[in-house]
């Protein structure tokens, strides 16, 4: 069972604390939400445990192991995947070869190998006409797109970042059953930082709160969702 975790991790820009004496744990097979009003360090989080930021202080273990100065190449190898906020396919490669990338590169399998493993994985996905360019994808063929290509670098960990913006009702609801059923079937952990929080109450097992860069509730959202700090916060005067 793969393990990651925080030890009073802090980034400072400047005078600015993005991230403040955050520590956090994340286990396989959980689903675990990151929420908090806008600037208050969810992106920043990720950014520290996926290596495009390193930490001004603190530590990221992962199956025990300190990777806090690990490259992000590295963590990668390792087990550690992220979607961002700002979508970037390959525009001069299809559907399935956008996919194929992470299977040749990361996991070092043939071209055979990584158009199979890509195939199976667009079948579960529910993706479809895999020969056509990026241009031509629906909003929800990108973000399934996108999910894709980090599962296809293996990971145990995957990040979500916003995933879900943009999507209408029926959407967001066929992409919660996907990251439920790829938690569960790969037994992976997976970390969603999210707005819309009837996404956060159908999706997640636990989550955390953060406000300027530290957190300042955990639990499942029935019990974080009512705590007054948060409502004050984030939540705008009642639990939803």
């Amino acid at each position: 069972m793969a393990e990651l975790s925080t030890r009073n991790l802090t980034k400072r820009f400047g005078g600015l604390v993005a991230v403040s004496n955050v520590s956090f744990s994340i286990h396989s097979g959980e689903i675990l939400g990151i929420i908090g009003p806008n600037g208050a360090g969810k992106t920043t989080f990720i950014n520290l445990i996926s290596g495009i930021f390193l930490p001004s202080e603190g530590q990221i273990l992962f199956d025990g192991r300190d990777i806090t100065n690990l490259p992000p190449h590295e963590r990668a190898r390792l087990g550690i995947a992220r979607t961002y906020q700002l979508i970037h396919p390959m525009e001069d490669l299809n559907l399935i070869e956008n996919i194929m990338v992470g299977f040749i590169f990361a996991g070092g399998h043939s071209l055979r190998e990584a158009r199979r493993k890509a195939e199976a994985l667009c079948a579960e996905m529910g993706l479809r006409d895999l020969e056509r360019p990026v241009s031509r994808l629906t909003m929800l063929e990108v973000k399934k797109m996108e999910i894709a290509k980090a599962i296809a670098v293996e990971p145990k960990v995957l990040f979500l970042d916003e995933i879900m913006a943009g999507l209408n009702s029926d959407e967001t609801k066929e992409m919660i059953a996907i990251v439920k059923q790829l938690a569960r079937e790969q037994n992976l952990a997976v970390g969603v930082v999210e707005h819309v929080m009837g996404v956060i109450r159908e999706l997640t097992d636990r989550v955390i709160v953060l406000e300027s860069g530290a957190i300042i509730a955990e639990g499942p959202y029935a019990e974080v969702s009512k705590n007054r700090r948060v409502i004050e916060a984030y939540l705008g005067g009642a639990a939803v």
